[in-house]
Order: C-alpha cells, then sequence, then structure tokens
C-alpha cells in the first residue's frame, strides 16, 4: 500500500492564519512536508465559489486540511446565527467540492466537538453524533459543522474520495482569539484575568455558576493529531469517517479559573454570575479510537496554559493579538 501522505504532496491548509490552521503548518513542517499551500482571505476569499475553483485551477494542491471557519464564544453564536450558519456552510462546500472536482487526493476537515448533542451520554463517543438536540448557544454552527462531516461522508460514498475528518475538543493556545465579546472561554478567561492582574483589580467577575465541565485540547497536540491522521489513518469501509480529538480529561470551570489564575499570578477574588448561561453542562470526549490507533495529547493543561499566558502577554507588547 503507497503512503498515504508523502513530502511531495501539496498539501493546501486552508485557514492557516487561524490558530488550529497555523498548528497544523508547524506540524507539518517539523515533519518535513515542504510543498504547503497557503492563502490569505485577500488572496482567496473561501466565500466566493467561482475564486476557490480559480485558485485550486491554478495550484494544484494533492492534499487539503480544511481548518478555516468562523468561530466564535456563545455571544457571537446567539447573535450571529445566519452569520455562523451561511459562512461556514458556504466555506465548506466550496472548498470541500471544488477538492473533490480538482483531483485532490487526500481530504482532513476539521468539526467540532459542539456537534454532538446537549445531553449525550459521556464521554461522548462518535456514534453520538445526530442523537440528540443540540446546545442551543451554538447550535447554529455545530448544524453547519454537521453538514461539513456528512458532505466528506457522503462524497467517500459516492464517489470514492478520501475525505476525513477530525473532531477536536475546546482548543487554547497560540493564536487564540481574545476578543471581549466575541472569544471563548479559556481565551476570555486569560484575558480578564492578565488585565485585572495588571490592574491590581480586587475581584474578577466570571459568567455562569462554574459548574460545567469542559475538555481542553492544546492546540499544538491538535496539530500533531492531523498530521498522525493524514500518514497514519485510513476508515475501513463502510466504518466512521471522523474521529474525536482530545485529551480524554475534563476539568470544571471554576477550576479552571483557578488554573488561569496561578498562571497569570492573579491575587484578587473569583465571583461568578449566575445570571449568564453555563451551556452544556459537561462535554468530554471519547478518545479510545484515536488512541488505538497510536496517538495520544501530550502537553498538560498546566503546562499549556503557561506557555499560552506568555505567549498572550508577549504579543500584547508586540501588539499583535486579536483583541
Amino acid at each position: 500500500m503507497p503512503p498515504l501522505l508523502t513530502p511531495a504532496d501539496r498539501i493546501f491548509v486552508a485557514g492557516h492564519r487561524g490558530m488550529a490552521g497555523s498548528a497544523i503548518c508547524r506540524a507539518l513542517e517539523r515533519a518535513g512536508y515542504y510543498q504547503l499551500l497557503t492563502a490569505s482571505r485577500s488572496e482567496l476569499n473561501l466565500l466566493e465559489g467561482p475564486a476557490v475553483d480559480a485558485w485550486f485551477t491554478k495550484h494544484q494542491p494533492t492534499v487539503v486540511v480544511l481548518a478555516a471557519a468562523k468561530v466564535g464564544g456563545i455571544q457571537a453564536n446567539s447573535s450571529y446565527p445566519a452569520d455562523f450558519l451561511l459562512e461556514n456552510l458556504k466555506i465548506q462546500t466550496h472548498v470541500i467540492e471544488t477538492a473533490w472536482r480538482s483531483g485532490v487526493r487526500r481530504l482532513v476537515f476539521l468539526g467540532s466537538s459542539c456537534m454532538y448533542p446537549k445531553f449525550a451520554e459521556q464521554p461522548i463517543r462518535e456514534e453520538a453524533l445526530l442523537t440528540g438536540a443540540l446546545e442551543p448557544t451554538n447550535e447554529w454552527y455545530g448544524i453547519a459543522k454537521i453538514a461539513g462531516i456528512k458532505l466528506c461522508e457522503a462524497l467517500r460514498i459516492q464517489h470514492g474520495f478520501d475525505a476525513i475528518s477530525l473532531m477536536p475538543t475546546n482548543l487554547y493556545g497560540p493564536g487564540d482569539n481574545y476578543h471581549s465579546t466575541n472569544s471563548h472561554v479559556l481565551p476570555a478567561l486569560i484575558r480578564r484575568f492578565h488585565a485585572a492582574t495588571e490592574a491590581n483589580a480586587p475581584s474578577v467577575t466570571c459568567w455562569g455558576t462554574g459548574s460545567p465541565l469542559r475538555e481542553f485540547l492544546h492546540v499544538d497536540d491538535l496539530g500533531e493529531a492531523c498530521l498522525f491522521a493524514l500518514e497514519h489513518w485510513s476508515p475501513d469501509p463502510g466504518g466512521l469517517t471522523y474521529l474525536n480529538v482530545g485529551t480524554g480529561v475534563d476539568i470544571s470551570i471554576r477550576d479552571l479559573a483557578e488554573a488561569v489564575v496561578t498562571a497569570t499570578g492573579y491575587q484578587g477574588a473569583i465571583e461568578w454570575d449566575s445570571s449568564k448561561p453555563d451551556g452544556t453542562p459537561k462535554k468530554q470526549l471519547d478518545v479510545s479510537r484515536l488512541a488505538a490507533l497510536g496517538w495520544r495529547a501530550r502537553i498538560p493543561l498546566a503546562d499549556g496554559l503557561a506557555s499560552t499566558v506568555a505567549f498572550y502577554r508577549q504579543a500584547l507588547t508586540d501588539h499583535f493579538v486579536r483583541l
């Protein structure tokens, strides 16, 4: 059997400037894959189908990693449901269909753990997809991502297109979005506690009760998982075409806040605003399938938080962070 990925492959990483895409590029480069194809939004707008067709015709990628997406936290998803649904559907459809029609040999699509039902049995196995209602605060993004997973699966079934998907848990690390209203929980906590440390604030107020349980994966671990899947995973005929990616370990938001306090050196108190939504009560992935193939996450949360806080502070100093 020929190798699933070779150094001669021309690998297009869509979304290379995002947190996930940049980590995937780093992993590929470390492994010696030198023919990486990238395009900024000014060079290629993935929302425009004809532009995507023209770009593929010109650059002829043989492998595609689709890490581009419109992402955001609870407030952003609740405020802009049409944007999250429309933009993600367009990006996915344009890239996946064009890759298939252009003769791309392999494609990896990044889904999300928010695609699973709100009250899925824990830890969440891949089979839980489409077995129940989604968490309302991110259902628009989740529905779009489900469509992407199923498009990859449908093209594999009908046309033999070698498209696989990965379902990462909550990501954090270099290149995250620290916007005051549109970020996810971990970067929001880092921003808040760093600012409070700088201001010597007596307290910091966090959303919700702090009771929900979440799993967090350093984005460089995701990059390595994507590389591993590209090199080693070919789904069995008729089998699942997507795999969970995570640590398999969760933590309460309250304990996460305490961990961020330690990483930032904040000395004040934490208060909780229970009038704000908690979201899904627990979300922990079953990562046994990927582990059985030979891959596990390697970056402990404490180490990842410390390096992420250092990266964030350096980015602030360099005026290079999304606020």
